[in-house]
This record gives C-alpha cells, sequence and structure tokens, in this order.
C-alpha cells in the first residue's frame, strides 16, 4: 500500500473541506480509497488573506486494519490488597484505565457525586447559593476539568498526549481533537466522556466510589499500611488496608493537605499565580485577531503574556464564547473561573489575568503558606462582593484610575450569581494590582481592545494551580512515604487536563513496577 501525505496546504476560507478530497483525486487520478486530515491550523498572520493549514494523508487502497497486539508485560505479582486511587479528575481516571491496561484493578474513590448530580449541586450553588463542600466546581467526577472549556493544548511534549487524545476520542470526544492545532473538547461534551471513562471501569472490574473521601493515612516504617474513608453522606467511617495510593486529589484539596503534612508527608512551597477573569464582547476579540474576516472563523482566542513590570503577567485558560463560573470551595470566600462549551457561541470572551506570586511573597515558610495567601484573597473577595457570594467587579477603565465602578459599559458579566461593584485594589495585594495595570496596556499593543475601559474585571481568579508540590523519586512516590504516589496537579506536576493526564498514565506505571517480580 502507498501512502500519500500531503502538507503546507492551504484553503481560503471560502473553500470547503471537500476540495482536500478533491485535491487528492486529482493527485491519484481516481477517488482515494482512505483519506485522514492529518492536521488543522489556522494562519491569520495576514488579516486579508487569512487561510487553513491542512495536512492529509490518502491512498488508493485501504489499509489493513491493525491487529491488535496485547503489549507484552513482565511477570507481576498481583497486589493483595486495594490500589486506590483518590480523585477522579483527568490525573484519576487516566492512572486507573492505565492500571487496568496492566491487569491492576483500582479502586477509585471521589469525594463529589457523579457529575450528573454534581451539576446539579453546581446549579443549586448558582441559583441558591447553597454550597456543597464536596460537589462543586472543584469536586466531583471529572474534576475542576470538567466545567471549564476542555482545552487539551498543553506545553509539554511527550508521545503519551496523543494517547490522551485517543483516549477521549474513545470516550466520546469529538475526532477533530486528533488534528487541530488547538483541540478543545467543551464541557458539555466532557461531561459524557468522564461518565462514560467511569462506566468503562467499572465494565472492567474497577470500583468507582463517590462521596468518599480521604480523611487520614497511616505508616509503619516509613511505609503505607492503611487509610481511613468517610462517606461524606453519612459521615461514617471505615479503616482500609491498601497495597499502594495514588493522590490524584487536584489543587484545592486543602483539607487533605492539611491531613497529610501532619502525618508527615513531606511538602514544599511553590510559586503560583492569582488575578482576575477579564471579560470582553467574544466579536471584539474576533475582530481584533482576524480583521473583517472573524464571522467567517471559529471563535477567536489569545494568549498574552507581560513582562513590563518587575514580576510576570500572563492571560491562562482562555474560554471563547464563555462564562465566569463561581469557583468556590470553601464557606465565606468568592473564587472565579472560566467555562465555555464546544460552539463557544456566548457573548463574552473570558481568561484569567493574572501575575506571579513569588515564595517571598508568602506570610511564612510553611508548606502551606501558598494556600493561606490564597484563601486570604478569597475571603476579601467575598466580603467586598457584599458577603453573599456575589463577586465584586471593577472596569478596567476604573481600574486603572483606582476608582469604584458604577455602571457597566458595553460588556456586562456572566457570572452566575450575579456581580458588585468594588475597588478590586482592596482585594488584591498591590504588588500584583501593579502587574496586572502594566499588562493591561502592556497587552493592548499586542492585541488592540484588550485595554477597553468596558472590558470587566471579576476577582478573584486563585485556582491556577496549586500552591505546593509533594516531592516524589524516580518510582513516582512520595519522598517521606512509600506506597503513596503524587499525581497531578494537586502535587505540583501538572498544569492542564492533558498533562494531569499524562501525569497519570506515568504514575500508574510506577504503581505497576512496584508489582514486577
Amino acid at each position: 500500500m502507498r501512502l500519500i501525505t500531503l502538507s503546507d496546504i492551504k484553503l481560503p476560507l471560502d473553500k470547503d473541506e471537500s476540495t482536500l478530497f478533491t485535491l487528492a483525486s486529482k493527485k491519484l487520478g481516481k477517488p482515494p480509497r482512505y483519506f485522514r486530515i492529518c492536521k488543522k491550523s489556522l494562519d491569520a498572520r495576514k488579516k486579508e488573506d487569512i487561510r487553513f493549514v491542512y495536512t492529509i494523508e490518502f491512498s488508493d487502497q485501504v489499509p489493513p486494519k491493525a491487529e491488535e497486539t496485547l503489549e507484552r508485560l513482565p511477570k507481576t505479582r498481583l497486589p493483595e490488597k486495594p490500589v486506590l486511587v483518590v480523585g477522579s479528575g483527568p490525573a484519576g481516571l487516566f492512572c486507573a484505565l492505565r492500571l487496568l491496561e496492566r491487569g491492576i484493578i483500582p479502586t477509585v474513590i471521589e469525594r463529589g457525586a457523579p457529575v450528573e448530580e454534581r451539576e446539579l449541586k453546581i446549579n443549586a450553588f448558582f441559583t441558591q447559593t447553597a454550597l456543597d463542600l464536596d460537589s462543586n466546581i472543584q469536586f466531583g467526577e471529572g474534576g475542576a476539568g470538567t466545567f471549564s472549556d476542555g482545552k487539551l493544548n498543553t506545553q509539554t511534549h511527550t508521545p503519551f498526549n496523543q494517547e490522551v487524545l485517543k483516549t477521549f476520542v474513545k470516550f466520546g470526544a469529538p475526532e477533530e481533537i486528533l488534528y487541530l492545532n488547538k483541540p478543545h473538547i467543551g464541557s458539555d461534551n466532557l461531561k459524557k466522556v468522564v461518565k462514560n471513562m467511569r462506566e468503562y471501569i467499572i465494565e472492567r472490574g474497577g470500583q468507582v466510589c463517590f462521596h468518599t473521601r480521604l480523611t487520614d493515612i497511616f505508616t509503619r516504617e516509613g511505609r503505607l499500611q492503611s487509610v481511613t474513608l468517610k462517606n461524606t453522606r453519612t459521615g461514617q467511617e471505615e479503616r482500609l488496608e491498601v497495597s499502594a495510593v495514588v493522590l490524584a486529589i487536584g489543587h484545592s484539596a486543602r483539607d487533605t493537605f492539611e491531613k497529610l503534612l501532619a502525618r508527615g508527608v513531606e511538602m514544599q512551597r511553590k510559586n503560583f499565580a492569582v488575578g482576575v477573569r477579564i471579560e470582553h464582547l467574544q466579536n471584539a476579540i474576533g475582530y481584533a485577531q482576524y480583521g473583517k474576516a472573524y464571522p467567517k472563523l471559529p471563535s477567536a482566542d489569545y494568549k498574552l503574556v507581560s513582562h513590563a513590570e518587575d514580576r510576570s503577567a500572563f492571560t491562562f485558560c482562555m474560554c471563547p464564547g464563555g462564562f465566569v463560573m463561581p469557583a468556590t470551595s470553601e464557606e465565606g470566600c468568592v473564587v472565579t473561573n472560566g467555562m465555555s462549551n464546544y460552539a463557544r457561541d456566548g457573548k463574552n470572551a473570558n481568561s484569567a489575568l493574572i501575575a506571579q506570586v513569588t515564595l517571598d511573597d508568602l506570610p511564612s515558610e510553611s508548606p502551606l503558606a501558598g494556600v493561606e495567601y490564597q484563601r486570604k484573597l478569597e475571603r476579601l473577595a467575598f466580603q467586598s462582593g457584599g458577603g453573599d457570594y456575589k463577586a465584586p467587579v471593577q472596569t478596567v477603565g476604573d481600574f486603572l484610575q483606582n476608582k469604584t465602578s458604577d455602571k457597566f459599559g458595553a460588556v456586562s458579566p456572566t457570572y452566575a450569581i450575579g456581580t458588585r461593584f468594588a475597588d478590586l485594589h482592596a482585594v488584591l495585594p498591590k504588588r500584583i494590582t501593579n502587574a496586572l495595570k502594566t499588562a493591561l496596556t502592556d497587552m493592548d499593543k499586542k492585541l488592540r481592545g484588550f485595554c477597553s475601559p468596558d472590558a470587566l474585571l471579576t476577582g478573584v481568579e486563585t485556582r491556577t494551580s496549586a500552591p505546593l508540590r509533594i516531592p516524589r523519586d524516580e518510582s513516582m512516590q512520595s519522598l517521606s512515604v512509600k506506597g503513596l504516589f503524587p499525581c497531578g496537579e494537586g502535587a505540583g506536576y501538572a498544569g492542564g487536563i492533558t498533562s494531569s493526564a499524562v501525569d497519570g498514565i506515568r504514575v500508574a506505571d510506577g504503581v505497576f513496577a512496584e508489582f514486577l517480580q
């Protein structure tokens, strides 16, 4: 079979993708029996000549079906006691799937609810401010990423990235994520995908236990022996002997961090970032990025960095056509995040606009000093918003002038619970607000209109990443407790859906290695 690959094929916006099939037919002299888009990106460097760029492969023969060859695994002894995966975000789910491939049947525990019930809990918070401390934007099946944009682009380069994408497609994600330059699933699709993953784990013999929180660990001579689990509905606790525990707890499991530290698990402070959510009209971002052609194109995104101040500021988790989400997991706190569905068809664009927090900014040398820093800002945001989970907001024009806003301009807030005008300088430290002010004007040079006076700032964005790391050795185990496998964002080893999933795979291989004969 002769497989032909053509790359750097540029199509004007008025050309349909069927043109690619026609091109392949001309190359072969007849319609191809096999045809596939390998890569699709957008070249918008010249606004007057924006084009999609493709790589395709095709053949006049149907490729033979690849025979599934089972990977030859070295002999292992099966674990005598449960292998526990704590958390059902991307790190936990992909770790569990990998363990199943390796012949180890995992037990996944999740402090929150399955995604169907979790969505009801979240809506109850939005409409009645009835906060469930275990099922919210941060906790529950799928992790924090389920109620985000489902972005799958990553700055890490590993063969596992493609494996992650293929796995998402296997469980219901759009096939285009395999070839888009900036793949995303969308929150609406992610809910279905994580449910399919759960059902697959159960079908293969694994257990998935919701409303189950890790509350304690017990060690002997530096090795994990057992854990205490609590049913978050009934309050009932049980002690369980384990062979290994994967800590895929996410970046907001503060109570778990506190217990692990008390039990002697080594942790380290690390840098993170805080700031606000910034909202613009989506059509304004589209025009700034693509000019008059923007209505013909997918909702425009951006990624901006400013080094103009003594600390860097940058945009993060940009959600085209999305919403600013109430994302607290603690009472008396206001936290923001961003979300968009697959269509990205909302009126506003939003992104985190954040500045670096260094170790010198933290109030102490405790490994939990970053948590303390985050919590202080979240409580100030709660107070500034009126003490009822409304978020403090300020227009960019008023923020730059140190003036509390009294009216909205062209941009109206999308924060579901509601907002109140406040001075964000009273919420964020001066070092952060100075960096954000400088960044706004600096970023406007790169994306015209970014510093529009009508753009809206909503506070606060604090959960960008875990403010600590749980160090591990080459075997992927905690330096202080053998049998404990820190994993994903909560352990400080990932920064998004794809990198968390990849870390889950790598940690699963570390667990597997423990049972080699």
